[in-house]
């Protein structure tokens, strides 16, 4: 079977959907329905059997999975909030479970993905490398951050990174996040005024070199973020941690405008204060280096920002649907 943690959340259910698109069925699912929209992501998905994060700890230290038994975990499960201010839910939940997870298959030969962020990478002033020497030297601006780049470190250093793969996740959105809440991606939060003819707003920026809404992201698809991660799963003789981007970077007025002309709607937008709890903690520019992702061997191109804003507003965003 493939244990997939955080099935039921956003890159989780993504990752069951590509699976079944696979003809992949003996799924686990490790998660918690405990939000409308997490019951319609895992509606139309196929798996064997849906259990909490707990239970499966439990078991996973009791022993009672074989690893023979297992082909794969892919670990997405973890508290995803970047404004997370408690450092013990962030060890137990972030550090703790996918060091468990990380021991597990790589003591028992099992093929293990974990997420990892591009939060790590923090202001960027050190840039965006996922080169093994550079792990020490970045300064995170998150606890969230932090809890990802402990356990790269301790990967790292462990020896597991010749076993497993840590994938580096920049700034993902599509279809599947609506129970994320406040940490949904703008065009997810953005959607409902774009619909309406309402102006989009966007954060003035607090930054001089850049202007209003020129804030700039390395947005990902969630389905090229699948895409990219998978093909760790098809190679097993590659391992590491890679960023999972498009290396492209676009502005957020770019963004806005693919809504709206998606939406076959004029362009209004609307710049606002960023909130006190951002600030200081703001990413006002990402850029995943894929060189080595590129070396690796994975040279599928990533869609770019208007066809993948255009697939999400017109095939889920605007029908409501979900992957399935």
């Amino acid at each position: 079977m493939i244990i997939v943690t955080g099935g039921a959340g956003f890159i989780g259910s993504a990752f069951v959907w590509a699976l079944n698109k696979r003809g992949i069925n003996d799924i686990l699912m490790v998660d918690t329905v405990d939000h409308d929209e997490k019951e319609h992501n895992v509606a139309p998905l196929q798996y064997e059997e849906l259990m909490s994060g707990d239970e499966f700890r439990s078991k996973l230290a009791a022993g009672d999975y074989n690893p023979a038994d297992v082909q794969a975990v892919i670990h997405m499960g973890a508290i995803s909030a970047t404004t997370e201010k408690s450092w013990e839910k962030l060890k137990r939940e972030n550090v703790e479970f996918t060091q468990e997870i990380i021991r597990f298959c790589a003591d028992g030969g099992v093929r293990c993905l974990y997420a990892s962020s591009g939060q790590v990478y923090g202001d960027g002033e050190l840039g965006y490398s996922d080169s093994n020497d550079m792990f020490d030297q970045f300064k995170t601006i998150t606890l969230y951050g932090k809890s990802k780049l402990e356990v790269d470190i301790w990967a790292r250093d462990g020896g597991y990174l010749d076993k497993v793969v840590g994938l580096r996740f920049f700034n993902v959105f599509g279809p599947n996040e609506w129970h994320k809440q406040h940490m949904r991606s703008v065009i997810n939060k953005q959607w409902e005024a774009v619909a309406n003819g309402e102006p989009m707003k966007l954060f003035k920026s607090d930054v001089p070199k850049f202007p209003d809404g020129g804030q700039m992201r390395d947005f990902v698809y969630v389905k090229d973020a699948v895409d990219a991660s998978l093909w760790f799963l098809d190679n097993l003789a590659v391992n590491g941690v890679f960023n999972i981007g498009t290396g492209i970077a676009r502005t957020w007025n770019d963004v806005a405008k693919a809504m709206f002309s998606a939406a076959g709607k004029k362009p209004k937008i609307e710049y606002v204060e960023i909130p006190d709890e951002l600030k200081g903690r703001y990413q006002s520019y990402t850029l995943a280096d894929t060189k080595k992702l590129k070396a690796a061997g994975y040279t599928q191109p990533f869609m770019n920002l208007e066809d993948s804003i255009t697939d999400y507003v017109q095939n889920y965003l605007m029908p409501h649907e979900h992957l399935g």
